[in-house]
């Protein structure tokens, strides 16, 4: 029956952008998420804000659910509680019950994982659920009416999905600002000017409080780990060498601190959960290989700022696997200026480039099909140089899980 999850998931994934279905479903079967929320919206560092997030609240004893996407791997980790995914039989189970109204209002996957999300956390009652919306925010499938949205958090706004959330950062900015709820506040990481006119007057709007994220301070790395200070907290470590991860261990640290009121959080236990987050696909490490989930223009750019880190004074080579819905024509070029060279390849996802993508720059980038051989080659042909495996998460997932199980690195 877990299976059946992934293959529902798999073959609806290409969803259109329109709740009609979806508010029907949960019309008939009363979906509700009744615990205390923080919904997480925006362009970039959704997931990772919410991972930090996650680990605060667990650190100091809370009760806690998240819905964090996309997955790496398998849909159970996007459903956790306590720090644990959904375990396959309750998942099953959870789908069962509902498979035939999936069919019925033919659900997206994205909505029907959602809808699993909700009834799972139903049944376990949480302290706090942490949700992460899958794209925008008004007509997203996690953005329930009733939600009991305690901090809304906007983390950046970048053109993204265009199709779907319009073509401009106003228009983007207009869809995100869709999760603030009226006299709950907002959280706002650092944005374009426009951006935030859109956001503020939403805000205005809903009478909801409109914070903004600080700047961290004397930022640095000690060996693996950077350290920061962020207001009153000083030398705040997290176990990461990505420096974009301090904007979102930021939005981490002043989201408790709004939310102290009603769920406080000491300062050791901001310190521990901080200090134990664990981040796959971010800057991993594998021997000489790096993954990064870098799938977007804006992500690419903060990838990039890190390339001293990642080639520790040697050449960098780049396996990039790419959804057809990215902007390719920006994060390509973006990446061949900071690195030696950057294979093509495809892997195992419905909207997953192949060879035929990639065809405008079939001049400037090699393609391989066979994304693990192409990385043994890459490691074979450039025994002391680092290589960078870089794209669309679900990529990133199945050459990390290749890595460990073939024991490539």
């Amino acid at each position: 029956m877990v299976n059946a999850v992934e293959e529902y998931i798999a073959k609806h994934s290409n969803g259109v952008y329109d709740r009609t279905n979806f508010d029907k479903y949960a019309a008939k079967r009363k979906l509700i998420l009744s615990c205390p929320v923080i919904h997480l919206a925006g362009s970039n560092g959704k997931s990772c804000t919410a991972k930090f997030l996650e680990s605060i609240y667990l650190a100091a004893n809370y009760k806690v659910a998240s819905f964090i996407v996309p997955c790496l791997l398998e849909n159970n980790e996007c459903i956790r509680f306590n720090g644990k995914p959904i375990d396959d039989e309750t998942l099953a189970k959870l789908f069962q019950d509902n498979q035939k109204d999936f069919d019925k209002f033919d659900l997206s996957g994205f909505e029907a994982l959602v809808a699993l999300a909700y009834r799972y956390f139903e049944s376990v009652k949480p302290d706090i659920a942490i949700i992460e919306c899958g794209m925008g925010g008004v007509l997203d499938a996690t953005n329930l009416d009733d939600l009991d949205t305690r901090l809304a958090i906007i983390t950046s706004i970048s053109l993204e999905h265009t199709a779907e959330l319009g073509t401009t950062v106003s228009q983007i900015a207009l869809h995100t600002a869709g999760i603030i709820k009226a006299d709950n506040p907002v959280l706002v990481g650092r944005i374009d000017d426009e951006s935030l006119g859109i956001i503020r007057d939403e805000a205005k709007s809903m009478d909801a409080v409109l914070y903004r994220v600080d700047q961290y301070h004397f930022d640095h790395l000690v060996g693996s780990a950077f350290h920061f200070d962020y207001g009153m907290f000083k030398d705040v470590e997290i176990n990461v060498e990505a420096d974009y991860q301090l904007r979102n261990a930021s939005l981490a640290i002043q989201a408790t601190q709004i939310l102290k009121g009603d769920f406080p959080v000491s300062e050791e236990a901001l310190r521990n959960g901080l200090k134990a987050m664990q981040i796959e696909g971010r800057l991993q490490r594998e021997g000489r290989i790096v993954l990064d989930v870098a799938h977007n223009p804006e992500a690419i750019e903060c990838l990039c700022r890190c390339m001293s880190s990642i080639s520790k004074g040697r050449p960098v080579h780049v396996l990039f696997g790419s959804l057809r819905d990215k902007n390719i024509a920006v994060e390509l070029p973006t990446l061949a200026n900071r690195v030696a060279d950057i294979t093509l390849t495809t892997f195992d996802h419905p909207w997953a480039r192949e060879e035929e993508d990639f065809f405008l720059y079939a001049g400037d980038h090699p393609y391989v099909n066979d994304a693990v051989g192409a990385l043994k080659n890459l490691l074979e042909q450039f025994p002391e140089d680092a290589i960078l495996i870089t794209g669309a998460t679900r990529f990133v997932g199945l050459m990390a899980k290749a890595i460990k199980e073939q024991g490539i690195a």
